[in-house]
């Protein structure tokens, strides 16, 4: 792979010390050289509401819009709520996703998460795959990272020190480079 790609990484948590965000940190000093990332905040962003669309897309959308626009493929660190997808992560994509110009069309999605229980966001990731077949991203299936009983994983400053899950780790960030490079031949 001679090609490097941008990636865009996106904690679905907003607290700082989440096995989310560590794990989206861990991800990006793991990934191969072929992959540049920057990182995506948009805990700004407020509720979606269509009369304040039409009044003028805040900043903080047209800010994750443009970063998702610039990016090769996405990279979503989701923590699992109630057996799915962390609304306000949500609630940001459906911001961002509004017409004109779908900024998510086409692009290479991966998917990796971590939780303090047994499911390691299974459920959660299955949701945001049904959420990418309306925007069009294209979701690497196999392999998957579900990260469980992260406090077991984790030490107190968010490292990563499972060597099994850094090894599953870095075997899914060479699969999502190569799906990266499949995608934009």
């Amino acid at each position: 792979m001679s090609s490097t790609f941008r990636v865009l990484g996106i904690a679905g948590s907003l607290r700082k010390q989440s096995f989310n965000r560590a794990l989206l940190r861990t991800a990006i000093e793991l990934a191969p050289s072929s992959l540049t990332f920057e990182t995506a905040e948009w805990g700004d962003i407020p509720l979606y509401d269509a009369d304040v669309e039409a009044a003028g897309r805040p900043e903080s959308v047209l800010r994750l819009r443009a970063q998702i626009a610039a990016a090769d493929a996405l990279l979503i660190a989701t923590p699992e709520y109630n057996y799915s997808i962390p609304g306000g992560l949500k609630n940001a994509i459906d911001w961002a996703s509004r017409p004109p110009e779908q900024p998510f069309h086409g692009k290479p999605l991966g998917l990796i998460g971590a939780s303090g229980g047994d499911g390691g966001t299974m459920r959660s990731q299955y949701h945001w795959r049904q959420v990418a077949v309306f925007l069009n991203l294209q979701t690497l299936n196999k392999p998957e990272i579900f990260v469980r009983r992260g406090a077991d994983k984790f030490d107190a400053a968010g490292n990563l020190t499972d060597e099994a899950t850094r090894k599953a780790l870095t075997q899914y960030l060479q699969s999502f480079a190569e799906w990266i490079a499949f995608h934009k031949k």
